[in-house]
């Protein structure tokens, strides 16, 4: 899965689960400045939910089917969850919401005006969990990125072993062909040497042949 999708997924979980709890606050707040600005706080909030729902989902299109289909499937769930926290909001931004959040609380019996909902209840442990599986998720790419850091590390220090193999090798080779330019100036000095004797002594036997010859002549005209 994308490392992207996941980053903006941990924080609408984080987002979402802060928004709960901000409209339950905000829902047991007295019409006034205080709940105003608590109104503003959570608007500005699902603005921003709204904005991490479009780069998850421009992100989930552009991933390969099989992670798309999976991205695509968590989307739809947090869109859900965003569409319940508006509704949320826009019940508790009512100008009656606290008489109905009274008659709630006096129905239902809950003597403690701080206790949440069953639905916020639910709504907030399904953020939880959600917020959990992200961070087990980003937890697992870490691991996974320390694991692949180490066998590219392991691969590098293999590579430059290899490396200095090869200069070495390298060197030995040139030392061999150093050698062998040796050796064939050797073998032509010493081809040049046997040329020039060999025609030396054909020059002596040339010139003992002549001077035979010459011998040979004068005894025979006396």
């Amino acid at each position: 899965m994308s490392q992207v999708f996941e980053g903006y997924e941990r924080q609408y979980c984080e987002l979402s689960t802060n928004l709960s709890r901000k409209c339950h606050s905000a829902s047991l707040l007295s019409h006034g400045e205080e709940k105003k600005e608590k109104l503003v706080e959570i608007k500005s909030g699902m603005d921003e939910a709204d904005v991490l729902i479009r780069k998850m989902d421009l992100e989930a299109r552009s991933l390969q089917p099989s992670a798309k289909a999976v991205c695509l499937s968590k989307l739809r769930e947090y869109k859900s969850d965003l569409n319940q926290l508006k509704k949320e909001f826009k019940r508790v931004s009512s100008p009656d919401a606290n008489q109905s959040t009274r008659e709630e609380l006096m129905e239902s019996g809950m003597a403690d005006v701080h206790a949440v909902s069953a639905d916020q209840s639910g709504r907030l442990a399904m953020s939880m969990e959600r917020l959990d599986q992200s961070s087990d998720r980003i937890r697992e790419s870490r691991r996974l990125m320390l694991e692949t850091e180490e066998v590219g590390i392991s691969v590098v220090e293999n590579l430059s072993q290899q490396r200095q193999t090869l200069l070495h090798a390298h060197s030995k080779l040139q030392g061999v062909d150093d050698a062998i330019d040796k050796s064939k100036k050797v073998l032509t000095a010493m081809s040049r040497r046997m040329t020039r004797n060999k025609w030396i002594v054909v020059s002596v036997i040339v010139a003992l042949i002549l001077a035979i010859i010459l011998i040979i002549s004068y005894k025979l005209s006396h």
